[in-house]
C-alpha cells in the first residue's frame, strides 16, 4: 500500500482530523523537545546548514578512517554542537509564568553562585577585568533563563543573548582543542586560571544547553548533583560528605574524562552520532514507507489489520529511530487515522502506535542505538546483547498485537481489504535496493566490526544504493522506488537534519555527565542503592509479619519490592528524557542498588533500561502518548493510561527475567527456560484479555478479577505458581472458547 492510498484512506474517514505536514512538525516540536528546531532564514541559514554538514561528514569521515583521541574527538564534537545549540534551539517560553518566573530565578542564582565561588576561589589571581567578566557572564547566563519576551530569543530569529552564549559555547571546548598539549601534556596536574574561568563557564552553558533542549528535568538534575557536592557538608546523616569546592568540580568535570567529556559524550561522539545520521538518511531514502508496506504485508489481512500494521511497522521504524516521539508522529501520520477509519476508537488507535514506537528501542539489532551504549558501558560483545533482548522484545509485541486482536474481534473489526495488501514481490520490486545498507550494517555488527564502522558502510552505501533507481532506469528497470533518490539537494538536508537531531541527545549527555562526575567524587549512587535496599528491607520485614501463616518469604518479599521500588525510580527519572541518556543515568544511580540481590548483572541493566522507555508511555509525563493524542483528537492523558497499559509486556517482562534469567540466555537452564516461556505466554493472554474485555467471548467481571490475579501470579515463573494460576488461566479462556463455540452453533442454527 503507498503512501497515496493511505493519505487517501485517512481523508476519507468521517470524524478523523486530518493532518497536514506543518501541523506533524508542530506536534513533533510541542511533545519532542529534542526536535525544536528555529526555522532560520538569510545567511544564518546557510551558516548553520555548512555548520551541520561539517559536524556530519566529520562524524562520518573519522567513522570511516580512525577516530581522534579520547578527549579530542569528544571536544571536537562538543565545540560544533554548543556552537550551534543556542543558534537552533529558542530560548523556552514559560506555559506557567508564575512557575517559569520562579526557575529562571532559582538558575540564575546557581549561575551567580559558580561566579561568586570562582571569584572567591581564584583570588588575586585574577585581573579586575576577568573577575568582572565572571560576572556579566554570569548575568547573561540568568537573563537567558529568566522567561522574558523583551529578551526575544523565543521565535525563528535568535535574540540578543544567544550570539554570545553560541560563541562562548563553541570557545569552552574549543578551547581544550586549541590548548590540547598544554593542558592535556605539558602542564598536566596544573592548571592554569584560564583553565578554571573556561571551566566554570563550561558548567554554566551546559546546564543552560540542557534546559534550552530538554525542558527542566535533566537540567534540574544536572544542578542539584552540583549543589550536592559543593555543599555536602552541610547536609543531614548519610547524604553528608567532605564537600568539594569549585576549583576541584572543574578539574574533574571539564578538565577530564568523568564528567562533560566523559563516557555519556562519548558514546553519543562516537556511537550514538552515527546511527541517528543513519535514520535520517534511511528514512529520507525510503527505508519508512518499505516498513510500512512490510507491515501492511505481514499483518492487514487479520482482524484489526490496520492496528497490527500499526505495531509491526513502529517496531521496525523504531529499531533505527532514537525518538518514540519523532517515530510515533512519522509512523502514526498514517496509521493512526487509518486504524480509526477502520473502526477503532482515537484514543485506542493513539495508544496502540505510542506503544508500538517505545517499542523499537528495546527490539533488536539496532534497539535505537541504546544497545551500543550498554555494550560500552558492561564491556559485553553487542552480539551477545542483541540476542540476550530477543525474547523480552518478543513478549512486549506479542501483548501489544493480543491486545489490539481481542479488541478488533470485541468490536467484530475485519482486516483490510484484498486489493490494499500488496504483494510481496511487488514490494521488494520497487524497495530491494533499500534493504542493502540495513542487512549490510547488521552483518558487520554481528561479525563483531566496530559500531561506528557498520554505521559508516550503513551510511555510504544508503547514499549510494538510493541512487541505483537512476542507474538502472535505461535497462528497463522502472519498477524501482525512483523518488527516495538522495539528490545533492536532500543529501545536504539529511546530513543537516542528522547533525540538529544529535544537539539535543548531546547537551543532555553532557549534563548527564555532572551527575556521573559527581557520583564517582561523593559516592552518591551507593548511597542511593543503599537508601533503597534498606527502604525494601525494612517493608519487607513489616509485609512477612503482616501476613499470618508464614505464606510470604522475607528474602523474595524483600527483592520484590526492590524491584517496584527501582521500576518506579527508572519511570521518575525517565519521565522527558531520552532513551540514551536515561539509561546512563539510572545506570549508574539505580542499577547497584538491585546489585546487591546477586541479581545478574545484565538483567539489572535490561530491568532499568526498559523501566526507562517505559517513561515515555506512563502519565503524567507520557510524551509519545499525548503525541500521537494530538493526531488522533483524543483526551491525551486517557490515551497515556491506555498505552499503558498497551505496554503491558514491557512492564511485566524485566520481572520475568530478574526471577528467570534463562530468559534473557543468562546461567541457562532448559527446565527454567521453558517454564519461564509457558508462563509468560499464558501471563500475557491472562492480562490482555482481562484488560479488553473479550477472548473468544466476552468476559464476565469476575473472570476478569481472576485473571488478573491468576496473570500476575505468572509473573514470578515459580512452579509452585505457574502450575495453580496457569490451571486456572487455561480452564478460564477454555470456558471462553467453548461458549463462542456454542453461540456459533446458536447463530448458524
Amino acid at each position: 500500500m503507498s503512501a497515496d492510498s493511505i493519505a487517501g484512506a485517512k481523508g476519507s474517514s468521517p470524524g478523523v482530523p486530518e493532518m497536514h505536514q506543518q501541523d506533524l512538525d508542530n506536534l513533533i516540536k510541542e511533545y519532542d523537545n529534542e526536535s525544536n528546531f528555529r526555522d532560520l532564514r538569510g545567511g544564518l541559514k546557510h551558516f548553520v546548514t555548512l555548520t551541520c554538514v561539517a559536524l556530519s561528514v566529520f562524524h562520518i569521515y573519522t567513522a570511516g578512517f580512525g577516530l581522534l583521541n579520547e578527549v579530542s574527538h569528544r571536544t571536537v564534537h562538543m565545540t560544533l554542537i554548543m556552537g550551534l545549540l543556542f543558534l537552533v534551539f529558542p530560548r523556552r517560553a514559560a506555559k506557567r509564568p508564575v512557575v517559569g518566573t520562579a526557575l529562571g530565578l532559582a538558575y540564575g542564582l546557581f549561575y551567580l553562585l559558580i561566579a561568586r565561588q570562582l571569584g572567591n576561589s581564584l583570588g588575586n589571581e585574577l585581573s579586575p577585568l576577568m573577575h568582572a567578566g565572571i560576572y556579566i557572564f554570569a548575568g547573561m547566563m540568568a537573563l537567558s533563563a529568566l522567561p522574558l519576551s523583551l529578551l526575544g530569543g523565543r521565535s525563528h530569529k535568535p535574540g540578543w543573548l544567544d550570539w554570545p552564549l553560541a560563541i562562548m559555547g563553541a570557545a569552552f571546548s574549543g578551547y581544550l582543542v586549541y590548548f590540547f598539549d598544554d593542558i592535556f601534556i605539558i602542564n598536566v596536574g596544573f592548571p592554569q586560571t584560564m583553565d578554571y574561568l573556561m571551566g566554570g563557564m563550561a558548567i554554566m552553558l551546559v546546564v543552560e544547553g540542557a534546559r534550552r533542549t530538554m525542558g527542566e528535568s535533566l537540567s534540574i538534575i544536572g544542578v542539584l548533583s552540583l549543589l550536592y557536592a559543593m555543599f555536602g557538608p552541610e547536609l543531614p546523616g548519610p547524604l553528608a560528605h567532605r564537600g568539594y569546592d569549585i576549583i576541584r568540580l572543574v578539574e574533574h568535570l571539564y578538565l577530564g574524562t568523568e564528567g562533560i567529556y566523559g563516557i555519556a559524550i562519548g558514546v553519543v561522539a562516537t556511537y550514538v552520532f552515527h546511527f541517528v545520521l543513519f535514520g535520517v538518511l534511511a528514512q529520507a531514502s525510503g527505508l519508512g514507507q518499505l516498513f510500512i508496506e512490510l507491515a501492511t504485508l505481514l499483518a492487514g489481512r487479520y482482524s484489526g489489520g490496520p492496528a497490527k500494521v500499526s505495531v509491526v511497522s513502529s517496531g521496525f521504524f523504531g529499531m533505527i529511530s532514537g525518538s518514540p516521539v519523532a517515530n510515533t508522529v512519522t509512523t502514526g501520520a498514517f496509521t493512526i487515522p487509518m486504524m480509526q477509519r477502520y473502526g477503532f476508537s482515537g484514543r485506542f488507535a493513539a495508544a496502540t502506535e505510542a506503544a508500538s514506537s517505545c517499542g523499537g528501542q528495546i527490539t533488536p539489532p539496532i534497539m535505537g542505538a541504546s544497545a551500543f551504549v550498554m555494550s560500552e558501558m558492561l564491556g559485553v560483545p553487542y552480539n551477545e546483547l542483541i540476542l540476550i533482548a530477543v525474547i523480552p522484545a518478543a513478549f512486549h509485541y506479542l501483548a501489544t498485537l493480543c491486545m489490539v486482536h481481542f479488541e478488533a474481534r470485541r468490536l467484530g473489526l475485519e482486516g483490510m481489504p484484498a486489493e490494499d495488501i500488496p504483494r510481496f514481490r511487488d514490494v521488494m520490486a520497487r524497495h530491494w535496493h533499500q534493504t542493502i545498507p540495513l542487512i549490510v550494517m547488521v552483518t558487520l555488527l554481528l561479525m563483531q566490526f566496530t559500531p561506528f564502522l557498520a554505521a559508516f558502510w550503513g551510511i555510504i552505501l544508503t547514499i549510494v544504493c538510493s541512487y541505483i533507481p537512476l542507474l538502472l532506469k535505461p535497462l528497463g528497470l522502472d519498477k524501482l522506488d525512483s523518488e527516495s533518490v538522495l539528490t545533492p539537494r536532500r543529501l545536504v538536508t539529511s546530513l543537516e537534519e542528522g547533525a540538529k537531531q544529535s544537539i539535543a541527545i548531546t547537551a543532555a549527555c553532557a549534563c548527564v555527565g555532572f551527575l556521573l562526575g559527581v557520583t564517582t567524587l561523593t559516592g552518591l549512587g551507593f548511597k542511593f542503592s543503599g537508601a533503597i535496599v534498606q527502604l525494601a528491607t525494612d517493608f519487607g520485614a513489616w509485609v512477612t509479619l503482616a501476613v499470618p501463616f508464614e505464606l510470604l518469604d522475607q528474602q523474595s518479599t524483600t527483592l520484590f519490592i526492590a524491584l517496584i521500588l527501582v521500576a518506579v525510580a527508572c519511570i521518575l527519572m525517565g519521565a522527558g528524557i531520552p532513551t540514551t541518556p536515561t539509561y546512563i543515568i539510572l545506570a549508574s544511580i539505580v542499577a547497584p542498588a538491585l546489585d546487591e540481590f546477586g541479581i545478574v548483572l545484565l538483567a539489572t541493566h535490561f530491568f532499568i533500561f526498559y523501566y526507562g522507555v517505559l517513561a515515555d508511555v506512563t502519565p503524567p509525563v507520557a510524551l509519545a502518548a499525548y503525541a500521537g493524542a494530538g493526531i488522533s483528537g483524543s483526551d491525551p492523558m486517557r490515551t497515556g493510561t491506555t498505552a499503558f497499559r498497551l505496554s503491558m509486556g514491557k512492564a511485566l517482562v524485566p520481572f520475568m527475567f530478574v526471577y528467570a534469567p534463562s530468559l534473557l540466555f543468562l546461567d541457562f537452564s532448559w527446565s527454567e527456560f521453558v517454564l519461564a516461556m509457558i508462563s509468560g505466554v499464558l501471563c500475557i493472554l491472562a492480562l490482555s484479555s482481562a484488560y479488553i474485555g473479550f477472548f473468544c467471548a466476552p468476559i464476565q467481571r469476575a473472570e476478569k478479577t481472576i485473571l488478573t490475579i491468576a496473570g500476575l501470579a505468572l509473573v514470578g515463573s515459580q512452579f509452585w505458581l505457574v502450575l495453580p494460576a496457569g490451571s486456572i488461566v487455561i480452564a478460564i479462556l477454555f470456558r471462553n472458547y467453548r461458549q463462542s463455540h456454542q453461540q456459533s452453533k446458536l447463530a448458524v442454527t
